[in-house]
């Protein structure tokens, strides 16, 4: 429909689209008109500069129309739309791709998505659910209770296995697993556990320049606290105040100049320092490459 002509009285009404889009300005400038643009059977929109300080590349833009037969150009719209070079915001991004690691602060709450990939059910035994899990304290919500404590004047069963637990029945396997500490709902999946590892040790790895100037491992250092579970086979915690990365996950292979065994690392041998003969007095040829006059007492 942009290819037809333009219908002539349309296109003759600049001052008529003119006016229309100064009253939308208000109290913005409008600049020269930038030409127009046939949107149907005699209906024209009519493009104007905008002036607006930060609006570099927009148009005011004022359609107008007539009916058929008719002599009278009246206005239908007018709005204020991007150029083809307008400066144009960046494109919106939720907030969850924006989010970036320290941007948490006190109070702040982050949801956690069901289907996240760092994550995965953890062990609770028999399939039944964890007892903090969410459909279970959803069960507790429904029947007025705040708690296993509860639970039981709530009518939710919390001794029989198979039943819906408000609490692992009493002998089971979840009830051994609460026990030992490792009813979580859900742990780290292997993704999760690679993602953790490889950020670690991108910040305090063998690569970083810290590491590749120190005199050992964390390794066979003193003061790293070994982890639990499968990544302390690569990773632990420093405990040295004046280390860099005090109380930060550290791989084994990473290193700094406050190892424990520093004192007795056997040290880089240095170059002797030059000898300068202070006795001795040069002779240097001055002018045109004569001979040095002679130094009394030399």
């Amino acid at each position: 429909m942009r290819g037809r002509t333009p219908d002539r009285l349309c296109a003759e009404a600049v001052e008529l689209a003119r006016e229309a889009a100064r009253e939308a300005a208000r109290p913005g400038r409008i600049g020269d008109h930038l030409g127009a643009v046939a949107e149907g059977d005699r209906v024209v929109t009519h493009f104007f500069e905008c002036l607006e300080p930060g609006y570099r590349g927009w148009r005011w833009a004022a359609t107008v129309a007539r009916a058929s037969r008719a002599r009278v150009v009246t206005v239908d719209e007018t709005v204020l739309l991007p150029g083809p070079d307008a400066l144009l915001a960046p494109e919106w991004v939720p907030w969850s791709e924006r989010l970036r690691p320290g941007d948490l602060g006190p109070g702040d709450l982050l949801p956690t998505e069901a289907d996240d990939p760092r994550l995965e059910p953890g062990h609770t035994g028999g399939g039944d659910p964890s007892p903090h899990s969410a459909i279970v304290e959803a069960a507790w919500e429904e029947a007025g209770a705040e708690g296993p404590a509860e639970a039981e004047d709530a009518d939710i069963s919390t001794n029989e296995p198979g039943e819906f637990p408000g609490a692992p029945a009493r002998g089971s396997i979840a009830a051994v697993v609460e026990e030992i500490g490792m009813g979580r709902p859900r742990v780290l999946s292997r993704q999760g556990l690679h993602d953790a590892a490889d950020r670690w040790e991108e910040e305090f790895g063998p690569r970083t320049p810290v590491a590749q100037a120190a005199p050992a491992s964390c390794e066979s250092c003193g003061f790293l606290v070994p982890m639990a579970g499968s990544l302390r086979q690569a990773f632990g915690v420093c405990a040295n105040e004046f280390s860099p990365a005090d109380g930060r996950v550290v791989s084994l292979a990473f290193g700094c100049g406050a190892h424990s065994e520093a004192a007795v690392m056997p040290r880089t041998p240095r170059p002797a320092p030059p000898v300068i003969d202070e006795t001795r007095v040069d002779e240097l040829p001055l002018g045109d490459g004569g001979e040095a006059p002679e130094t009394p007492g030399a």
